[in-house]
């Protein structure tokens, strides 16, 4: 068993990831600021440090605690917040990355392994995406991946920088339960939390783009599984598949029961128009396979929802009721 320093362990795939390691047997140390993130999600037993991974300050955490191995999750995930705000996503997915490189090396962790995007890929070539694509990002947040992935290859590469072994995972459109709507994936939260109230649903574009969606537990799947496999190299998770929005809104539809509205708006820069990611490689160096049909990850994705209003309305009938 090892000791795990989760980095933004208090958002959505940081959730998963750090249930999963525990479950499995894991000490798990989670580093999040909060800003996005929520204490919640946090499971009970495992400890917690609110910082922010630009600070000099993190280091103390390293020192305590001692970690075996870091699994760097924490970002500014928004392509739209990106294009307005390229500064502040640098700083955050740069720098924030180099501070844990430089104390991961420091303190001679075993491994870095690092949630990279599809979005460094940029415009596609050919489909399905593979690893020996060009990167050709075409928004501040790719960029800003693929920046954070030179780094950690040089980290491994220079004996003077520390020869930081590592695993960079490249994610396609990860979704599920306790996703917020921010991000490059947030779109599934949105559709299903305006199903969910008969709101009508935005669509940037005329809906035919396409995506490669990836359940959020299997995503925390291939994390846990580059803890001793995929040595040193870069490897992509995704479903390997091409779905348009047009099609995931009849999706949607069709497990919520009911027909929705649908709203087109003009696309969003920084989007691009199809992916999909081979992940041929992650089959064969982390045994990995998606698990989790679509269907499938929508269910359990809506009734988190429905279970989460319950519960609101129920917190909200006991305060109204209470002397």
């Amino acid at each position: 068993m090892m000791k795990v320093l989760v980095t933004g362990g208090a958002g959505f795939i940081g959730y998963h990831v750090t249930k999963s390691l525990k479950e499995k047997g894991h000490s798990v140390i989670v580093m999040d600021s909060l800003i996005t993130g929520k204490e919640e999600n946090i499971p009970e037993g495992v400890a917690f440090y609110k910082m922010d991974i630009t600070s000099a300050d993190i280091e103390t955490v390293f020192i305590k605690e001692e970690p075996d191995v870091i699994i760097h999750l924490a970002a500014q995930i928004s392509v739209s917040y990106s294009m307005k705000n390229p500064q502040e996503d640098g700083k955050v997915n740069i720098i924030g990355t180099i501070n844990l490189l430089h104390l991961s090396a420091k303190y001679h962790l075993k491994k870095f392994i690092f949630a990279s995007s599809a979005a460094v890929y940029g415009t596609p070539v050919n489909l399905p995406i593979d690893e020996r694509h060009q990167l050709m990002p075409t928004s501040s947040y790719g960029l800003s991946k693929m920046t954070s992935e030179n780094y950690i290859q040089m980290y491994y590469q220079s004996s003077s920088l520390g020869s930081l072994p590592y695993t960079i995972l490249r994610f396609s459109n990860v979704y599920g339960p306790r996703q917020t709507s921010e991000g490059e994936a947030g779109v599934v939260s949105i559709f299903l939390n305006n199903a969910s109230q008969d709101k009508p649903i935005q669509v940037f574009g005329n809906g035919n783009q396409t995506r490669d969606f990836i359940y959020v537990k299997d995503v925390a799947e291939a994390c846990i599984q580059s803890l001793e496999l995929g040595e040193n190299t870069i490897i992509n998770i995704g479903s390997q598949t091409q779905l348009s929005i047009n099609h995931l809104i009849h999706s949607i539809s069709k497990i919520s029961e009911k027909p929705l509205s649908v709203q087109f708006e003009s696309a969003r820069e920084g989007d691009i128009e199809h992916s999909s990611l081979d992940y041929s490689n992650a089959r064969k160096q982390l045994k990995w396979n998606p698990n989790y049909t679509l269907e499938q990850g929508l269910r359990e994705s809506l009734n988190e929802i429905h279970r989460n209003r319950r519960r609101i309305h129920e917190v909200a009938w006991e305060k109204s009721h209470s002397v």
